[in-house]
């Protein structure tokens, strides 16, 4: 008994020692990192006590710990960032839908704006700004060298004022200026119409208004068309949105689907990840869908077109979206700012992720740029072409009804509509011929 007694000291004094030899490298390890990070900290107040001492200048002390705090966000990616208090309440403005600026959603690339797109309706996107152009120079000034929140400032202004960006473009040889009125930008979420037997639901950002206005759109819709039953399909246009409210996409997603996941996130660690899924209920009530983008839909826009491609509820139309496939949460500070933190991607419910890839669209439908010569052409309008029916002394046309002949002339003028609506929109005409194709071959018509 006292052999056993003393094997299992002697076993316990062993584990203690090896866990001791184990575990005393890790904590020298620990011990040593903080050590370096508090080092580095002590790096900083060296450099911040020097500058405010020997800069050339006096310095404001809050300004400069504020440039410090927004230069170590921005090196983690471009959305991450610091935002003052004013820059905070102006973001809480925007998510309201209405701030003053010119209209357009930028980002940073190769040290030059960039622009995601143009929000419908605002000065920017009256100017002629497009999506992927950049901004090379503000009132002649140089972009080069400032971080996207200075540029955005130098782009701010009072309501009213002019202000001249010079835009580098893609398929055009020179840069070239483009003069701009800033105004009150005032964000409608979303815009409805009938086209034909078509519902198009345009929404142009996701903001607090977003879901509230989709629904009661297409309730306005359906019901002006006479019933679900007068309705072939929807086109959901999310060309040139630029994303917003992640609760926002997922309600936009949901309305459209009756179950399954809309989208997952991940972050650092597995626990802080989350799936958000569709419950039971349409909008749309199972009618075909066609969702538009283009390399102007990011963020949110794309969490809504990866949902609906992959659940195969709708058909995805148009060129590559934009690739911006992670989460910014805004967390607020002490002194009423705040910071806006990438902290997860998401991912579509097949489990792909699209950051920096995009969503890639069903059919690839581009839109033709316009031709200032053809516009020019455009001007003049003409010479008619005559028919038969334009004859004097012609024969009437005795084999059909007057009825008969009345739905003839009907059928014609949507064609003609068709084929204006194909000149101002080539991708939407597309997406609308899709629905009209789907709804020819529906089994059991």
């Amino acid at each position: 008994m006292k052999k056993f007694l003393m094997a299992a000291s002697v076993g316990i004094l062993a584990g203690a020692i090896v866990t001791t030899q184990v575990a005393a490298p890790l904590l020298a390890q620990e011990a040593a990192k903080s050590s370096n990070v508090y080092e580095q900290l002590d790096l900083f107040g060296d450099i911040f006590e020097r500058i405010r001492g020997q800069y050339v200048e006096e310095v404001d002390e809050g300004e400069l710990i504020e440039a410090a705090i927004n230069g170590m966000l921005t090196s983690l990616d471009p959305h991450s960032s610091y935002l003052s208090p004013e820059d905070a309440d102006a973001m809480r403005v925007q998510t309201r839908g209405e701030f003053g600026g010119l209209g357009i959603e930028v980002t940073q690339e190769d040290g030059f704006v960039k622009v995601v797109s143009p929000i419908d309706g605002t000065p920017a996107d009256e100017a002629g700004i497009e999506a992927g152009d950049f901004i090379t120079h503000v009132d002649g000034e140089s972009m080069l060298g400032f971080n996207l929140d200075e540029a955005v400032e130098l782009m701010r202004g009072p309501v009213g004022s002019e202000i001249i960006v010079t835009i580098v473009r893609e398929g055009v040889d020179e840069p070239f200026d483009v003069s701009i009125i800033r105004d009150t930008i005032k964000l409608t979420a979303v815009r409805t119409r009938i086209e034909g037997d078509t519902v198009v639901l345009r929404v142009t950002t996701f903001n607090d208004q977003t879901f509230p206005n989709l629904s009661a759109g297409i309730a306005k819709e359906i019901e002006e068309a006479g019933g679900i039953d007068n309705v072939n399909g929807f086109v959901l246009d999310l060309r040139n949105n630029p994303g917003g409210l992640l609760t926002q996409a997922i309600k936009v997603s949901d309305a459209f689907l009756d179950s399954g996941e809309i989208v997952s996130t991940r972050g650092r660690n597995p626990e802080d990840g989350d799936r958000y899924n569709a419950t039971s209920g349409d909008l749309a009530q199972n009618k075909p869908i066609v969702v538009l983008i283009n390399g102007g839909s990011a963020s949110a826009s794309e969490i809504v077109a990866g949902a609906l491609q992959d659940h195969r509820r709708a058909i995805v139309v148009g060129t590559k979206s934009f690739g911006k496939g992670s989460v910014q949460t805004v967390m607020p500070l002490r002194g009423d700012g705040a910071m806006r933190l990438t902290t997860s991607r998401y991912y579509t419910p097949s489990g792909r992720s699209i950051q920096a890839l995009g969503v890639s669209p069903d059919i690839i439908v581009a839109q033709p740029r316009r031709n200032p010569a053809t516009e020019e052409d455009e001007a003049t309008p003409p010479n008619p072409i005559r028919s038969e029916a334009d004859l004097r002394g012609r024969l009437n046309n005795d084999s059909l009804s007057e009825d008969e002949i009345r739905q003839i002339e009907e059928d014609r003028a949507r064609a003609e509509a068709a084929a204006k609506l194909r000149e101002e929109d080539y991708q939407l005409a597309y997406a609308i011929d899709i629905l009209k194709g789907l709804t020819k071959f529906v089994p059991g018509d």
